[in-house]
């Protein structure tokens, strides 16, 4: 075979090798055009149902795999992002349901003891002033639950500022203990307090601190009243100034321990009825320890000790 011969033999050989390559190469991407057919349909099924389905596509495709492993990786944020969105929707109407049952049992009682004075005129001075004092007290009961709500609103907006500086932690706890001892002792409680000599100092707010402290100590009377023990201690960690708040009451269940820092949470075992029933006491302390970059745990053994501890950062000079 002459040198023509040979080089029409090779390029025959060639057209063929790439006919079978086109052919194969035309096959190929008309099996990914159905397998993509295939991924589209399904997505939009499940994004339809919202569902928590996973795309499923047996493929020796090593980019539509690749592909397969993110879009189902979108899909798990996704059904995370929806979860959440209905736990929040759930959480505002049972939120709203309970702050309108809780201003309107104060309301009715107010407008019950002015319907009264307006249907007396003759009333005794003495029944009216003594009327009159519990109108006054209703009503800052309703300013107090309104207050909540907005200062929540704000903390969890990011709009209310908590300016950090130095704080004696001595002073604070004493100050706060001392705010409640006409309540105490009437109560009969027995205080105990274990306060350090030595001054110890933290990062935080002093504002926001009175207002845990106040969530804090209220709890404990109000639900650790069986034990008529409370205590408050200060004390250092390593990284951490620690205020432990507790009582030797009923306690709180297992099961509620994780939650009761939830807004609203309110069930009756739960101590996130601080304010008549507003179920956000706890919650605004646990938005306040962190805007101070602590936090706020919890320990629990019914009728052995109750332990609400406030870890905040410490003062380095």
């Amino acid at each position: 075979m002459d040198g023509c011969g040979m080089i029409y033999g090779v390029l025959v050989g060639v057209i063929f090798i790439l006919a079978g390559w086109v052919y194969k190469l035309h096959q190929d991407n008309r099996r990914r055009s159905r397998q993509l057919g295939h991924i589209h349909d399904k997505l939009e099924r499940i994004l339809t149902d919202e569902s928590g389905a996973k795309l499923l596509l047996f493929t020796g495709d090593p980019e539509l795999r690749l592909l397969l492993t993110d879009i189902n990786r979108v899909l798990e944020l996704n059904q995370r992002i929806l979860a959440e969105r209905s736990g929040t929707e759930q959480s505002t109407r049972r939120m709203l349901s309970n702050i309108s049952h809780d201003l309107k049992t104060p309301l009715t009682v107010v407008l019950g003891y002015l319907e009264a004075m307006e249907l007396d005129p003759g009333m005794p001075d003495t029944e009216r002033t003594e009327l009159i004092r519990k109108v006054h007290r209703k009503a800052n009961e309703v300013l107090e639950m309104i207050r909540q709500f907005f200062d929540l609103a704000k903390l969890e907006a990011g709009d209310l500022p908590v300016p950090l500086t130095r704080v004696h932690m001595n002073e604070v706890c004493r100050r706060n203990m001392l705010a409640f001892y006409e309540v105490l002792t009437g109560q009969g409680f027995e205080v105990n307090l274990s306060i350090p000599e030595k001054p110890i100092y933290a990062y935080a707010n002093e504002s926001a601190l009175d207002r845990i402290l106040d969530n804090l100590i209220s709890n404990a009377i109000r639900y650790g009243g069986d034990g008529k023990v409370i205590g408050l201690s200060l004390r250092e960690e390593e990284d951490r100034v620690c205020i432990d708040v507790w009582d030797r009451g009923k306690g709180i269940g297992e099961i509620h321990q994780s939650r009761v820092f939830e807004r609203m949470y309110t069930l009756e075992d739960s101590r996130n009825k601080a304010f008549q029933g507003s179920g956000l006491g706890l919650t605004i302390t646990k938005r306040l320890a962190e805007q101070m970059g602590g936090d706020v745990r919890l320990y629990s053994r019914p009728f052995e000790k109750t332990i609400f501890t406030v870890g905040l950062r410490p003062f380095r000079y």
